[in-house]
């Protein structure tokens, strides 16, 4: 099997306030090299890297507004977060948590730091994922998905860390995340000086970002903190070695190939379906969710 090899280290753009919540580094969309159709079906990336909140009796966040046409994923890894969505979606996702939210034909939903967290405050530490869905799944039903930490399968490395499976499989263990199409999504957790070895199909569009430390890849080139490695669409195989003790999310997904028409909150097949996407979210057919 060949080798994966890198195709570009991004480091972290200046970031920017999402409400007054989450404060991110935006990797997708960002430029062609991780444009959405690049990344595909991945068609963002938002990291909120650690970050200090002060106590506040008045938690922060995003209040209510609409998705329909894909999936939003939160991974938290220092905090709490407080989700809530017109289809009845909703809860408390903490350190090591995920929130998969299915919006498909159309929620209204709000994300605020947790209640009780937010009067104290503290590191901030998340990544939001939005995942395209196929056009034949866009107007199926919303769902969502509240995925403890320890829900997900965890494979042991020995001396050399673990692998965190949120969804796909890594060496054939399963993580609990139901996904729409082929999308794999874990987090590499490495001693200093461990090793892994990951394999996803040559077509599938890989990266990955590193949250806590730096790793080596491939034996090579060095990826820092909070910077993002996206590999080629050659070769299978890839190693990352961690130079201290390290924290790597890898992401890897099949390209779903079908026209993107992003606007705003909606991410649709046609200009037509984006149109429809605001009548239908003017005239109410989105629900209602307190602000």
């Amino acid at each position: 099997m060949a080798t994966k090899k890198v195709e570009i280290i991004v480091q972290p753009k200046p970031p920017h306030f999402v409400g007054d919540g989450f404060r991110v580094h935006n990797f997708i969309p960002s430029g062609f090299r991780l444009d959405m159709k690049r990344m595909d079906p991945f068609i963002m990336l938002d990291y909120n890297s650690k970050f200090h909140f002060s106590g506040t009796d008045t938690p922060r966040g995003v209040g209510v507004h609409p998705h329909r046409g894909f999936e939003t994923v939160t991974i938290a890894y220092k905090g709490r977060v407080e989700h809530g969505d017109s289809a009845g979606g909703g809860g408390i996702i903490g350190e090591g948590d995920v929130q998969w939210m299915t919006a498909a034909s159309g929620v209204l939903h709000k994300e605020f730091h947790e209640t009780e967290w937010a009067k104290e405050g503290g590191i901030f530490q998340m990544v939001q994922l939005w995942v395209n869905l196929p056009a034949k799944d866009k107007m199926s039903p919303p769902k969502y998905q509240a995925i403890k930490n320890s829900e997900m399968k965890n494979v042991d490395l020995g001396e050399n860390g673990f692998i965190e499976v949120i969804a796909g499989d890594y060496n054939g263990e399963k993580g609990p995340a139901s996904t729409f199409s082929p999308v794999n999504l874990m987090n590499a957790k490495l001693k200093k000086g461990g090793k892994a070895d990951f394999s996803f199909p040559a077509g599938f569009n890989t990266a990955a970002l590193v949250i806590e430390g730096s790793v080596v890849v491939n034996g090579g080139e060095k990826v820092p903190t909070d910077h993002l490695v996206l590999f080629g669409n050659e070769g299978e195989n890839f190693t990352f070695e961690a130079t201290e003790d390290s924290i790597v999310l890898v992401i890897s997904g099949e390209p779903l190939n079908e026209p993107i028409f992003p606007h705003g909150p909606f991410v649709m097949n046609s200009r037509e379906e984006i149109i429809q996407a605001f009548d239908d979210y003017n005239n109410g057919k989105f629900g209602y969710l307190e602000d």
